[in-house]
C-alpha cells in the first residue's frame, strides 16, 4: 500500500520548526535538552484509547517529522525573523481584503524572504529518525503502538502535540466511517460532514472518510487528496429561490451540470410522495434522467404522507414507513430506476435498524455523527538509550504488526 507524499500536505513549516502549534511545555523541553547538551536517544511509543478503531493520519504525522525534525543554529537570529514572518502574513491577510496589489506583492517577497532566511538557519535532521508505523486503514486496539520514532529526543520533542492531534482527528473520523459503511452493508456512504466543523478540517477529513470506504464526499475539499470532486446536488435553498419549486429547480441544475448524478431534495414541503413523483413526472417529460430523489424530514415533524399511519412507530423524520411509501409510490408510476437516498440524524445504529427490515434505501448522506466521539493518543518515552525508561503504568510494548518505516516511501518523485 502506497504512502502520501510528504509534498501532498500544506503543513506550516515555519510555524512547526518553531513549535507554534505545540504545547508550550513541548518546546521548552527541546530548548532544556539542546541547551544543557543532551543528546539523548529515546523511542516514543504512541497508541490510542479505542478499541477496534481505524487509523488514519499515519501518513501526515510521518511528514511532520520529515519537515519538523531538526534545530536552529542560531535561536537569538531565529526569534526575530519568525515573529516578523507571522506579522507579515497578518499584514498580508489585510492587503488582499484590501486587493492593493503592489502592497500584496511587497509583503509576498518578503514573506518569501524571511520564509528562506528560516530555511538557511534550520538543520535538518530527519535522518536520524528510526520510525516503525501501522498503515492509514489499518486497524488496532487500545494501547496497541500505532507509532514509534526512536532518535535524539531534542530533534522531534516539539513535534508532539502536532502528530498526536493528527492522529487523534483522523482516526476518529475514520473509525465513524468505517461503523457507518459497515452497517450498510456495500451500499453506499455519502460523507456530508463539511456543516458541522471548522472548514479547515476538510481535506484530512474527507481522506479519512474515503479511506474508511465513504463512496463520496460533500466538498471538493475533502476529495483533494484523492483528486475527486464533491458529491451532491441542490440544497433546500435553491428551492427556496424557485419558490418552493422543486421539479423546476431540479432541472434548472439537471441543465447546467448534465453529467452530475441528478437527486431531487424532496422534503421541502413535507410531502415526500408527493414532490419524489412531482420532479420525476416533470424529468421525464423533458426526456432527462433523475437519478435519485433524497429524504431529508427534520427529527421534529411528521411527512404528510404517513400522518394517517401513526400511533405503531415512531413517525418524525426519515422512519422506515415514509421510506416505503416513497419507493411505492415511484413504483408504481413506473420509476422503478429512481433510487432513494436519505439523510438526516443517521448512525451506526439507525443503518443497522434499516437494513435489518430490508428498508428500499439505495444509498445513506451521513454528517454530524462522523464527527462524534474521541480517539484519544498518547505518545511516552519508554526506552532511554535502549533501556527501559517509562513513566509508571507504562512500558514498551513492541507490536508485531508496525512495519518499519523508510523515508523514501514519502518523498516526491
Amino acid at each position: 500500500m502506497n504512502r502520501i507524499a510528504f509534498t501532498t500536505f500544506s503543513l506550516p513549516v515555519p510555524e512547526l520548526r518553531r513549535g507554534y502549534y505545540s504545547a508550550v511545555y513541548f518546546w521548552r523541553q527541546k530548548r532544556i535538552l539542546e541547551q544543557e547538551n543532551k543528546s539523548v536517544k529515546a523511542l516514543m511509543q504512541v497508541f490510542n484509547r479505542v478499541d477496534d478503531a481505524t487509523i488514519c493520519g499515519i501518513d501526515e504525522a510521518l511528514a511532520i517529522l520529515r519537515l519538523g525534525t531538526g534545530h536552529w543554529k542560531d535561536y537569538t537570529k531565529m526569534y526575530p525573523l519568525f515573529d516578523h514572518y507571522v506579522q507579515l502574513k497578518q499584514d498580508l491577510r489585510s492587503a488582499n481584503i484590501r486587493n492593493e496589489l503592489s502592497e500584496i506583492e511587497k509583503i509576498t517577497s518578503r514573506i518569501c524572504e524571511l520564509r528562506h532566511q528560516l530555511n538557511n538557519l534550520w538543520v535538518d535532521t530527519h535522518e536520524e529518525l528510526t520510525i516503525q508505523a501501522l498503515q492509514d486503514g489499518d486497524k488496532s486496539s487500545s494501547f496497541e503502538a500505532v507509532l514509534t520514532i526512536e532518535g535524539p529526543a531534542a530533534e522531534f520533542a516539539h513535534l508532539e502535540s502536532v502528530y498526536l492531534g493528527v492522529l487523534a482527528r483522523g482516526t476518529r473520523v475514520a473509525t465513524n466511517t468505517r461503523s457507518v459503511v459497515e452497517a450498510a452493508k456495500g451500499k453506499p456512504i455519502l460523507f456530508f460532514a463539511d456543516r458541522f466543523d471548522r472548514w479547515s478540517n476538510q481535506v484530512a477529513d474527507g481522506y479519512a472518510a474515503m479511506k474508511s470506504g465513504a463512496y463520496g464526499v460533500a466538498t471538493d475539499a475533502m476529495g483533494e487528496w484523492w483528486g475527486i470532486s464533491g458529491f451532491g446536488t441542490i440544497p433546500h435553498a435553491l428551492i427556496a429561490l424557485f419558490h418552493g419549486d422543486t421539479a423546476s429547480a431540479s432541472l434548472a441544475f439537471n441543465r447546467y451540470y448534465p453529467d452530475v448524478k441528478a437527486i431531487a431534495l424532496v422534503d421541502f414541503h413535507n410531502d415526500s410522495v408527493q414532490t419524489s413523483l412531482e420532479v420525476a413526472k416533470s424529468f421525464a417529460e423533458e426526456g432527462k434522467k433523475l437519478w435519485g430523489v433524497r429524504l431529508d424530514t427534520s427529527e421534529r415533524m411528521v411527512d404528510k404522507s404517513i400522518v394517517g399511519m401513526m400511533g405503531h412507530f415512531k413517525p418524525t423524520g426519515v422512519c422506515i414507513p415514509l421510506v416505503e411509501k416513497v419507493r411505492d409510490a415511484l413504483d408504481n408510476e413506473g420509476f422503478q430506476e429512481v433510487q432513494i437516498v436519505v439523510s438526516g440524524g443517521f448512525n451506526p445504529e439507525r443503518i443497522e435498524e434499516f437494513e435489518k427490515a430490508s428498508v428500499p434505501v439505495d444509498a445513506y448522506g451521513v454528517g454530524s455523527s462522523l464527527m462524534s466521539g474521541s480517539c484519544d493518543y498518547t505518545g511516552d518515552i519508554v526506552l532511554v538509550e535502549g533501556k527501559p525508561m517509562a513513566k509508571a503504568g507504562r512500558r514498551y510494548r513492541p507490536d508485531k504488526e508496525l512495519k518499519a518505516f523508510d523515508w523514501s516511501e514519502i518523498e516526491s518523485f
